[in-house]
Parts: structure tokens; C-alpha cells; sequence
């Protein structure tokens, strides 16, 4: 089911920084100019969407220097290989995602895990959403590429990877030091169909290839100097990321 955009979908968090609810699923634009740098891309059925968030911040696709991917989720990377097929747009990720994301093996929640938790409040709706989307989507990356032993990226905003395993093997999150802003991707989110709890938390357990890296994860987080977390999944959360851990850890450990 194709997403349509909506005006209060795009939100202004900071410095030609723009977060993007897709279905489910957030993707940020980093603007510099006339060109900018995308993370992420939301699922396959959001293309039409992501092209229409970054005319409405006045690019066009051919304004994209890259695509950083936190993972190679399909919710992640629905639009990456038409990106990069159709404008040329390489896509970027830590080296230990690029064989996930060539689809070499697919680290994703499979059906029956979905199905074996559908009596959980939130997961049937989830799903059957998530599959109109493109959940299950054959959506390799035909040509990704691990980041460039540089740091921060020579892109738009200077990302800083930040390597965040547990949620899967190469997952990333992206710190904007410049502009006090952290992107976490599925290491920290704020809101998800599944949770019935608003605020900074992770993901359910069946959602990771590895709860306790993930859990480690956090903490890679908490040393970041930002004032700003756009995850994943859910709204902005302004505050800092080691109180928004803290959070997090406190909500899992109960």
C-alpha cells in the first residue's frame, strides 16, 4: 500500500535537518545547500512519498550525494537500489551490512515469529500493515558499499558513524555533531505498533538477531553529545541520548 505523504509528515528538527514518518518507518534528509544526504529510505511502498519529501524541502533525487543506510531492513531500504539504479545515488553502510544487504542472508523477523506473537496487542495490525507496504519484498542492494575509512563522511552534515550491533550485525547510527542531532535508526526508538509505551525504548526481542549486543549497543549512544534523537521508529525526542538510554534500559529491565 503506497504512502501518501502528508504535510505534518516532514518535521523540521534543527539546521536543514528533516525527519520523514513513512509506514512505521522514518527517514531523514540532511540538506546542505542544493544537495543533501538521505538515511534511510522507509519500505518499498514509500517510494512515491520519499520523492515527494524531498521536493517538499526543494531537492529532487538527483540532489541525493548518498544514501547512508542504518540497516538493511526492508522498512530500511525500500527505494536504496531504485535510487541507486535510476540517479546514480551510492549507497553507504557499515562493512559488516553490505553482505545483508546484497541479500547474501536476510536477518529480518520472519513470518512465524510474527505469527507465534500475533496475540500480542498491536503485532497482527503491524504485520498485515507491514506486508501491504513491502515487508516482504525482494529488495536487494545490488552494489552497496562500506563507508570510506574517513571520519566523519565527507557528505552533506559530516555524519559520524557510529557502529551499533545487536539489532543486526552492521547497524549504524549517524551522529551530526555540528548540529546536535543523532540518528538512531532501530538501535533507539520512541514509538512502534507493537509497544504499547511512548518514549525512548527498544524494540521488541524478536525484532533483533541479538538482544544483549543490542542492549551493549546503548551505550555507544549515551556518549554522544546530541540534544536531538531521531529514530527509527517514532516522533523526535528532544533531550540528551544518555538520559534517553537510561530510559530505555529502565523500561526494558522491567
Amino acid at each position: 500500500m503506497p504512502k501518501v505523504l502528508r504535510e505534518d509528515d516532514v518535521v523540521h528538527i534543527g539546521d536543514d535537518v528533516y525527519q520523514v514518518s513513512g509506514s512505521d518507518t522514518n527517514w531523514v534528509i540532511i540538506k546542505d545547500g542544493d544537495s543533501c544526504t538521505l538515511v534511510d529510505t522507509g519500505y518499498p511502498g514509500d517510494h512515491d512519498a520519499l520523492l515527494a519529501s524531498l521536493h517538499a524541502v526543494g531537492l529532487t533525487p538527483r540532489s541525493v550525494t548518498a544514501l547512508l543506510v542504518t540497516h538493511a531492513h526492508n522498512d530500511h531500504i525500500g527505494s536504496a537500489e531504485r535510487l541507486r539504479v535510476a540517479h546514480d545515488v551510492p549507497v553507504l553502510m557499515h562493512h559488516e551490512e553490505v553482505p545483508h544487504a546484497r541479500r547474501a542472508y536476510l536477518n529480518q523477523v520472519s513470518v512465524g515469529q510474527v505469527l507465534a506473537r500475533a496475540w500480542r496487542p498491536g503485532v497482527l495490525p503491524w504485520a498485515v500493515h507491514a506486508l501491504r507496504a513491502g515487508g516482504t519484498a525482494d529488495v536487494p542492494v545490488t552494489a552497496p558499499q562500506a563507508f570510506p575509512a574517513t571520519d566523519p563522511l565527507d557528505l552533506p552534515g559530516a555524519p559520524v558513524p557510529l557502529h551499533t550491533p545487536g539489532h543486526t550485525e552492521g547497524h549504524s547510527a549517524y551522529h551530526l555533531p555540528e548540529r546536535g542531532i543523532l540518528i538512531t535508526g532501530d538501535a533507539l526508538v520512541t514509538a512502534h505498533p507493537t509497544s504499547r509505551r511512548p518514549g525512548p525504548q527498544l524494540l521488541h526481542d524478536m525484532f533483533h538477531i541479538d538482544r544483549t549486543r543490542a542492549l551493549d549497543a546503548l551505550e555507544a549512544l549515551a556518549c554522544v553529545d546530541a540534544d536531538v534523537i531521531a529514530p527509527g521508529h517514532g516522533p523526535v525526542h528532544r533531550g540528551s541520548p544518555r538520559d534517553a538510554v537510561a530510559l530505555a534500559r529502565a523500561r526494558t529491565a522491567k
